[in-house]
């Protein structure tokens, strides 16, 4: 007996098997491309997403495939779906990098549930209706990306709290709020009835089994967020354990038994499970790393087997005393929490003759260390005590990473054995929704962990750490006037 989980992600489709015991027996991916039609656009044929699916079930053993009972679903945030009463797509889906919408936030006045995006459905809706009449007129639902896809796969039209919550459209526990979407001349009837993510939503189709090499019939759980998923499938299960991933950006996740307070620039939302989750999400993590590395004119370094092995030696080289007078702010895309400031800019402040390039990697290390840093603060503002995070992905190819994060965190780290948590936590999901587990199962089911760094109790980079707020603070009015949100 095994489960499929399905993870539909912004530029990539990811399946995983996951036996009956919780363990990974075989994964598959493919990549795909981001339309963007005109500029600040970023939009996907749904078709695409189809195609992707086939071909990564395909790579799957065919033994493997026979063997599923129930399939999990986990899917990009905030993005839409429109569809017309037979089921077909109106136009392609409109996806969470959307900038289109950006001039319609002031209809969110503050205060806001959770922060407001132009990528999410809400801002992206009122822009069909204003701008795409026509496609208004056609649409009978507006579905979630996730939803889509257990939707084509012969499911129920259902979505979960979730992603509800995550659409600026409904109230934090992800109920739909009737009256601002009455306000936004946004029809109430385009929006899918809640179940819990864990519930049954459907079964798989016979056309939709031929096409992936599945049994006809097997259950369809609702599924949920990636974020969720992935917080699920890397293993939290209780009130207060927490989770760092770090990819393209950052986000720091701790699992909540209540809602928890509201903080600026901090996401409160609904788990997988029933519990809610308090969320960080910080833009500038890998995406500025790679950009400073690649101002500095870092090769790719065959020996480490990755593009940051020399950086992280160079950096690591440099006395701390050295990067003292030195601070990078990473923002070079702005940034969500804590500031919520999309017109944020980055750069190096403090350079000296006697600074080499190592001082300058080093600063950038550090700088992204200190904003992730800055989210946490944000966390641990809403109430929760975070002293030990997990971290997503196995850690780092390079153990120096872990510990400065650690040290400018005041954090423990435990990498977590598990490469591929969203689609695992969308397999659990599926084994869920079949009553194969139960949420009892759900802290048994957790994968391992290793402890791969802890705070030295470093004074010296509290104090960089002090300074980089400061020097935020003292820049922020040097960059555009941040639209209202």
């Amino acid at each position: 007996m095994s489960f499929l989980g399905i993870d539909l992600g912004t530029g990539s489709l990811k399946v995983a098997i996951v036996d009956e015991n919780g363990h990974e027996r075989a994964v598959a991916s493919v990549a795909y491309a981001l339309d963007t039609p005109h500029s600040g656009w970023a939009e996907t044929d749904v078709q695409t997403w189809w195609h992707a699916l086939c071909d990564a079930a395909a790579r799957l053993p065919e033994a493997l495939r026979r063997d599923v009972r129930a399939i999990g679903f986990s899917g990009q945030m905030h993005g839409v779906v429109l569809i017309d009463a037979a089921g077909e797509a109106v136009r392609p889906a409109m996806l969470w990098p959307d900038t289109r919408a950006l001039g319609l936030l002031d209809a969110w006045p503050d205060p806001q549930p959770n922060p407001v995006a132009p990528g999410m459905a809400g801002p992206l809706l009122r822009w069909i209706v204003l701008h795409e009449p026509h496609s208004a007129s056609r649409t009978r639902w507006a579905l979630q990306p996730k939803d889509w896809l257990r939707v084509a796969l012969g499911g129920a039209i259902v979505t979960d709290p979730s992603d509800a919550c995550a659409t600026a459209l409904a109230d934090p526990a992800g109920v739909w709020d009737t009256a601002l979407l009455e306000r936004l001349e946004i029809p109430p009837e385009w929006f899918a009835p809640l179940a819990p993510s864990y519930a049954a939503g459907g079964v798989l189709s016979q056309q939709a089994a031929q096409a992936l090499g599945l049994r006809a019939g097997i259950v369809l759980a609702t599924g949920a967020a990636d974020t969720p998923c992935a917080a699920l499938g890397s293993g939290l299960a209780r009130d207060g354990d927490a989770l760092l991933t770090t990819g393209t950006g950052g986000q720091i996740v701790v699992l909540a038994g209540q809602a928890p307070a509201p903080v600026k620039g901090l996401h409160r939302y609904r788990a997988a499970s029933d519990h809610w989750y308090r969320m960080a999400a910080m833009q500038n993590v890998g995406i500025a790393l790679e950009r400073a590395r690649g101002w500095l004119s870092y090769e790719w370094a065959e020996a480490y087997g990755d593009a940051f092995g020399e950086a992280f030696g160079d950096a690591s080289g440099t006395p701390a005393a050295a990067a003292t007078g030195l601070t990078f702010l990473p923002y070079l895309t702005g940034e969500r929490t804590p500031w919520l400031n999309p017109m944020a800019r980055g750069g190096w402040l403090g350079l000296a003759l006697e600074h080499t390039r190592g001082t300058l990697m080093r600063a950038a290390f550090e700088g992204v260390a200190f904003s992730l840093r800055a989210g946490l603060d944000a966390i641990r503002a809403s109430g929760a005590l975070v002293t030990s995070l997990k971290l997503a992905g196995g850690g780092s190819v390079d153990a120096r990473w872990p510990q400065l994060l650690a040290d400018a965190l005041n954090v423990e780290l435990h990498a977590v054995d598990c490469h591929n948590a969203a689609p695992r936590g969308a397999a659990i999901l599926g084994g869920l929704a079949s009553g194969h587990w139960h949420a009892r199962d759900l802290a048994a089911l957790a994968p391992g962990a290793t402890r791969v760094a802890a705070p030295q109790g470093d004074a010296a980079i509290a104090e960089r750490y002090a300074r980089f707020l400061d020097l935020y603070g003292r820049v922020e009015t040097w960059f555009a006037e941040t639209p209202h949100q």
